[in-house]
């Protein structure tokens, strides 16, 4: 019986270990990523990670577990914003003695308050009817930011200064890396609870009601009350992230609650993955190094990202999280190296084909937007003339060849991946 009792307990530790592992691989890549890229540029890319994080993770308990598509979810983001930078005056114009690691609760309780609201009634209904009732409070609210200057500010938005409240270790927030620590410190706490939120009964119903919400009716759940608890929850979290934004930048405007910050986060969460909890995280590291590396070599980066959702709505709905994750039975079973040459002789046509579509729409755009007499533009280092015919005749070679031989590929790599896929002992698996 001993023998058994100390079996049983190593087996529990052993357990309790692995379940905390992630979470201590996460905090200590929060400490140590700042002393890797320590420039001022990659910290305010991981500053506006985080915010994202935190906001595409509350955009995925609505959309992910909760089966509600949101084309307005800004609001509570926005708002939470602009609680935060009124308090934020607070402490500055009017002595409050609050201490900015707090700043972003406000954010979050008046998102919450404001969840509360609106979903009281958007909730009573799902599907098709929820996603028009949030694209219209969305616009609402939009239009409202510039009605009410008082609070909102107009066109120009509300500023204020992170810098005017007590100490906190030493910090006073002036530069960024002190804000990294504090939108590090809020990120650990706000991925931990969505994570635990979705662990509970509540999250598991939440997850019913998306899959089936008259058999949740059966068993004696309130699908409108799941639904609200979710959007209340969520809503929290987005105002929390927006408040990290107003200390982050110092400045909230009405783009912080427009349709356009709605469609980044639903782009976010779903080109990570809504089926999976770390989804919306790979969506927002993704999004975040599209929009401020990316851009900075092309001006027509938001079309590439459109592309990219376009694709994964269309082939891949699980996302870049659903991928890796059709990997890991083959891991398990020892066949994925079986999947590496046919990946490569894919990949490789695929990339020249895939060279000559970002050449030929980079040489459109420059033709069109670049000033009379402008002919030369650059290309990965490599300067050409537009106007004339040979860069042309490239892009369209790697676009047919690339193609081609892709298409010639397409076939053993399905068979490879069927192989890759079949039952341990099977024939088809032992080829």
């Amino acid at each position: 019986m001993s023998d058994i009792a100390n079996t049983q307990s190593a087996g529990g530790s052993s357990s309790l270990l692995k379940r905390f592992v992630p979470w201590i691989g996460l905090i200590i890549g929060l400490i140590v990523l700042p002393f890797i890229f320590s420039s001022n540029s990659a910290i305010y890319i991981m500053n506006l990670m985080g915010i994202f994080i935190i906001f595409a993770l509350s955009y995925n308990m609505l959309l992910g577990q909760g089966g509600m598509l949101s084309f307005g979810h800004a609001v509570y983001f926005g708002l939470g914003g602009f609680m935060s930078v009124h308090f934020m005056n607070y402490i500055e114009y009017d002595g409050l003695m609050l201490p900015m690691v707090f700043v972003p609760v406000f954010g979050g309780i008046i998102g919450l308050i404001f969840a509360i609201i609106i979903g009281s009634f958007s909730t009573r209904r799902a599907g098709t009817v929820f996603a028009m009732i949030s694209l219209g409070i969305g616009e609402l609210v939009a239009a409202s930011s510039l009605i009410f200057v008082a609070f909102f500010g107009g066109e120009e938005g509300v500023s204020g200064d992170r810098t005017m409240g007590p100490e906190v270790f030493g910090m006073d927030f002036a530069q960024d890396i002190e804000v990294y620590s504090l939108i590090a410190f809020w990120a650990f706490i706000t991925i931990a609870l969505m994570y635990l939120f979705s662990r509970t009964p509540m999250g598991r119903m939440a997850n019913a009601v998306r899959d089936n919400d008259e058999r949740t009716e059966f068993v004696g759940y309130s699908q409108r009350k799941v639904r609200f608890i979710s959007f209340c929850a969520s809503g929290f979290f987005a105002g929390i992230a927006g408040g990290l934004f107003a200390i982050n930048f110092e400045i909230v405007t009405e783009e912080n609650l427009n349709a356009l910050t709605s469609g980044v986060v639903l782009l976010m969460a779903y080109i990570g993955g809504v089926g999976f909890f770390i989804g919306p995280i790979v969506g927002a590291v993704l999004f975040t190094l599209l929009q401020t590396l990316l851009s900075i070599y092309t001006e027509i980066w938001q079309l590439y990202v459109g592309v990219l959702f376009v694709l994964t709505v269309m082939y891949v709905p699980q996302g870049l999280t659903g991928i890796l994750a059709m990997h890991i039975p083959i891991y398990q079973i020892n066949r994925l190296g079986s999947l590496v040459v046919p990946y490569i002789r894919t990949g490789i046509p695929l990339a020249f084909c895939l060279a000559g579509v970002v050449g030929f729409l980079e040489m459109i755009h420059h033709v069109r937007a670049a000033s009379v007499g402008d002919t030369e533009m650059s290309l990965i280092g490599i300067g050409f003339d537009t106007h004339t015919v040979m860069p042309w005749i490239i892009v369209a070679v790697l676009v047919a060849v690339g193609g081609y031989f892709t298409k010639t590929q397409l076939p053993q790599l399905k068979e490879a991946w069927e192989r890759a896929h079949a039952p341990l002992g099977s024939d088809e698996g032992a080829a």
